[in-house]
């Protein structure tokens, strides 16, 4: 029997500048979105991706903005039960909460936009969430030892087991076995999935177009950039941890300015990279491919507030706009893609699209800041299985999102 290679995690190199690369146009007048602009663009993407009416689309993404705290205040409420939350688009939306125990709870709903969604409690977990982020987090090297391989690792909200991805040679020894033996080592449930896939860093390109000299090679680069940020004294972009160091910004209108590094994190849980501007920068990103149209920043939403189920989009400069929807909010990659094992606070996001270039890109919602694309899971084929990206949470102490002023922002 073939047993399916397991999926490729690696980190996403600088793209570099050649002939053959071929790069966004240039544009004069970005046109700035309104909030509403935004969802709507978005919606699109869902309609087609869901096969809905762009009206329900609209109302369906409000309502995931709308139940945030709906939800947040679900998993603080039911913290000692909660195994995970999920949104489910097929056949009807609905917000779905895994609980342990056996004990019922009443459905709730949350309504906005004109429609009324549905929030169901299933019991029936075998353990909370907070454990088996536990089990990741300290069994991790037992259960590397364990394998010839080192797998990712990730909760699956829907049952709350931690699921575990192998390789032909680990698939071996048959996936009832492994799951027993893996489960005696992290005292959690355990999935076992064997995938023809591979995590790897996306190389550098985020909402805008930036290029440095990599002195190693001396070749030009370029990488995207993700939001900009401030200290309180300075502005600056954030981009990739494994981009180059020194940048040049190049603007809409073809302008070049210097962005002077600042630092780079990428150990564990970071992967970013921050470079100073010489001036002010505005609260806005690019989410076109033709950096024809800038968004306002809004609001962010942390990794606790993120659900499975989430419609997120992301822009890069080698692949542009995308949506898609959120797989896992607690995934540790395969491999070592963060200066050695990754800890379990990556956050997944299905295909089909992503590409070396994209790494430090934005990912967003409307014009909700989520986080930084760092890499991406490949099948065999070439395609691409998921994306997975750092959280903002994680931004560099003293470095905060550059958001619009509540009133500033055009509405509509």
């Amino acid at each position: 029997m073939h047993i399916a290679q397991p999926p490729l995690v690696v980190p996403a190199a600088p793209l570099l500048i050649d002939p053959h690369t071929t790069l966004p146009p240039l544009v004069t007048l970005p046109i700035l979105e309104t909030p509403a602009a935004a969802r709507a663009e978005d919606a699109a993407e869902y309609a087609k991706l869901f096969a809905v009416p762009l009206r329900e689309a609209i109302a369906r993404l409000a309502v995931q903005d709308a139940s945030v705290p709906v939800t947040d205040r679900i998993a603080e409420q039911y913290r000692d039960r909660l195994a995970g939350i999920a949104i489910e688009h097929r056949p009807a939306y609905r917000i779905v909460v895994n609980l342990t125990g056996t004990a019922l709870v009443a459905p709730e709903q949350v309504s906005t936009g004109g429609i009324t969604v549905p929030i169901v409690f299933r019991p029936g977990a075998a353990v909370t969430r907070e454990r088996v982020i536990w089990a990741m987090t300290n069994h991790q090297a037992a259960i590397r030892a364990a394998l010839r391989t080192p797998p990712g690792m990730g909760l699956d909200p829907h049952s709350g087991a931690l699921v575990v991805t192998i390789g032909s040679t680990d698939a071996a020894e048959g996936a009832a076995s492994l799951e027993q033996r893996l489960a005696a080592i992290a005292g959690v449930p355990v999935k076992v999935r064997a995938l023809n896939q591979k995590d790897v860093n996306l190389s550098p390109e985020g909402g805008a177009r930036v290029e440095g000299l990599n002195p190693a090679d001396n070749r030009r680069y370029v990488c995207t950039t993700g939001f900009n940020i401030t200290d309180g004294t300075r502005s600056a972009v954030t981009t990739a941890a494994h981009c180059v160091d020194n940048l040049d910004y190049r603007g809409a209108r073809g302008t070049i300015e210097p962005l002077s590094f600042v630092g780079q994190w990428g150990w564990g849980y970071r992967d970013v990279q921050i470079n100073a501007s010489l001036g002010p920068l505005p609260p806005t990103f690019y989410a076109d491919a033709a950096r024809s149209r800038l968004r306002p920043v809004t609001g962010s939403r942390g990794r606790a507030s993120t659900r499975a189920g989430d419609f997120v989009c992301h822009r890069g400069e080698r692949t542009g706009y995308s949506c898609a929807l959120v797989q896992l909010t607690d995934f540790a990659p395969a491999g070592d893609l963060c200066g050695g094992p990754c800890l379990p606070t990556w956050v997944t996001v299905s295909g089909p699209t992503c590409k070396g270039g994209d790494s430090g890109s934005p990912v967003f919602s409307g014009t909700t800041a989520l986080g930084i694309l760092k890499g991406a899971s490949y099948r065999g084929d070439g395609s691409c299985a998921f994306y997975f990206y750092m959280s903002l949470d994680y931004l560099p102490e003293g470095w905060s999102l550059l958001q619009a002023m509540p009133g500033v922002v055009p509405t509509g």
